[in-house]
C-alpha cells in the first residue's frame, strides 16, 4: 500500500511541477564534527532544527506520524508523540535509513495510557526512508505518513546521526 502511495505522489509531484524540494534541507551541510545538544521538533511547522545552545545549527523539513495533530495516546493511534524526552540508542540496521530511537513513552506517557486501559506504543525514531526508497528523497514531505515517527530524506539522516548524539535532549512541540 504505501509503495503504492509513493509512486502516486511521487508522480503526480512530478506531472504537476510541485516541488518538495525547496526548504531547508538543500542548504550547505554542518561541518565536520559539529554537535547538537538538542533538537526541537516543530510538529504543526514540519519542521526539525538541531541546537548548539541557543544557536540554530541547521532546519530540515520533515514527514509525521498519518496523524499529526495532537500527542501521541496510544499504540496504532499514528500520532508523533509531543513532549521532551531524550535519543536513548541508534539503529544503524534499521528498516529505514537509519534510525534514532527517542525515549517515548515516559513514565507519565505510561500512567496515561494505563489510565486508558491502552498500550501507549513505542518504537518512535527519527529515521530516513524505507530502505530502498532513498530515490523518493524531499518528495516524501508531500504526506504525513509513518506510524508517529519523523521523517527525513536519507541525506539529511546521514547528517543528523553524524550529529547527534545519544542523550540528546528532543523536544516534540505541537
Amino acid at each position: 500500500m504505501r509503495k503504492t502511495l509513493f509512486a502516486l505522489v511521487a508522480a503526480v509531484a512530478v506531472s504537476c511541477g510541485l516541488s518538495a524540494c525547496d526548504g531547508f534541507g538543500s542548504e550547505t551541510p554542518l561541518k565536520a564534527g559539529v554537535r547538537a545538544d538538542r533538537i526541537v521538533v516543530h510538529k504543526h511547522e514540519r519542521v526539525l532544527e538541531l541546537m548548539a545552545g541557543d544557536v540554530t545549527l541547521k532546519r530540515y523539513m520533515i514527514s509525521l506520524g498519518r496523524e499529526p495533530v495532537g500527542a501521541k495516546q496510544r499504540e496504532g493511534d499514528g500520532r508523533t508523540p509531543e513532549g521532551r524526552y531524550r535519543i536513548d540508542y541508534r539503529n544503524p540496521a534499521s528498516g529505514y535509513h537509519l534510525a534514532l530511537h527517542i525515549s517515548y513513552p515516559d513514565a507519565k506517557d505510561r500512567a496515561r495510557a494505563r489510565k486508558a486501559g491502552v498500550s501507549p506504543g513505542g518504537d518512535i525514531m527519527i529515521h530516513g526512508m524505507r530502505n530502498g526508497y532513498g530515490w523518493i528523497g524531499p518528495l516524501h514531505r508531500l504526506v504525513d505518513w509513518t506510524n508517529g515517527c519523523i521523517a527525513v530524506t536519507d541525506t539529511e539522516m546521514d547528517e543528523i546521526w553524524r550529529t547527534v548524539a545519544n542523550g540528546t535532549e528532543i523536544e516534540i512541540r505541537p
